[in-house]
């Protein structure tokens, strides 16, 4: 019995070699935002020769990279509110009433998620400058809604769902209104559901680049494609370039550590 309760030295060692294979990525992209393309391109070492935060200093100021990363946090921003403000209700919805064509409509939000956002490129691209809101936030923001807010729905429908209905019916016993029955009694019941649809939104939202690169032009570049045009007629700043990924990294550390026992609740009831 003990034999299976403690992994074996094989195991451990195999897991440690797997983190090791993980982390060996970041460290390399970390020491090479710390050192001067010359020292990158030079002879190889495993720890750098000189430190230097010029890198970092260029990417927060120079309008350019600045810019940009204010450009994909305002999009990413406003796809993830407005992402959980339509998908919360429309979970509710369905995982409390049975309707005409409920199944077919939930269906149908799940299949616009597994097209490919290639599908939608020219479709987004006409209509958003006919109406003037190609090249902002704005509109990357609501293209990534056709994809997020299924996700969402998705999500939020299966935690709500194992919600007991008798909690309705006991609210609506004790007075309650249906606004204070939601706002103060179900969706902290919930906060777990909402934590990790927050976190899949975001996270979608900060990764995607062809829609935003297609939407956008010049005001509203976001940072990942700034990061695509960093060759010039001198080649590749190696040093910008990664200091520019470990900076875009960092959002993505942020709301994991906020949402992490959220997460690991999600992985644990099987619906992520």
């Amino acid at each position: 019995m003990n034999s299976l309760s403690k992994p074996s030295a094989v195991a451990r060692l195999t897991l440690w070699a797997y983190c090791l294979y993980l982390i060996l990525p970041l460290y390399w992209l970390l020491t090479m935002a710390l050192r001067s393309n010359q020292d990158i391109l030079g002879s190889f070492t495993w720890w750098p020769t000189s430190f230097t935060l010029v890198n970092f200093a260029e990417v927060f100021t120079n309008p350019v990279w600045r810019d940009g990363l204010i450009n994909s946090l305002t999009y990413v921003v406003l796809n993830t509110g407005i992402s959980i403000l339509v998908a919360v209700p429309a979970a509710y919805v369905f995982s409390r009433f049975r309707f005409l064509g409920d199944k077919q409509l939930f269906f149908w939000l799940l299949t616009n998620r597994m097209a490919p956002p290639a599908v939608f490129l020219l479709p987004f691209f006409q209509l958003y400058s006919a109406v003037g809101l190609f090249d902002t936030p704005l509109a990357v923001a609501l293209a990534h809604c056709l994809f997020t807010v299924p996700l969402a729905v998705w999500i939020l429908e299966g935690f709500m769902a194992s919600v007991p209905k008798e909690i309705d019916e006991m609210a609506a016993l004790d007075g309650h209104s249906f606004g204070v029955f939601f706002f103060r009694i179900f969706l902290p019941l919930n906060r777990a559901a909402i934590g990790v649809t927050l976190f899949f939104c975001f996270m979608f939202s900060w990764v995607e680049l062809l829609l935003a690169r297609t939407l956008t032009a010049s005001a509203a570049k976001p940072i990942a494609v700034v990061m695509t045009r960093t060759i010039s007629a001198s080649g590749v700043d190696w040093g910008l370039l990664a200091a520019a990924g470990v900076v875009t990294l960092i959002p993505g550390i942020v709301v994991v550590w906020f949402v992490r026992k959220h997460l690991v609740r999600g992985f644990a009831m099987g619906r992520v």
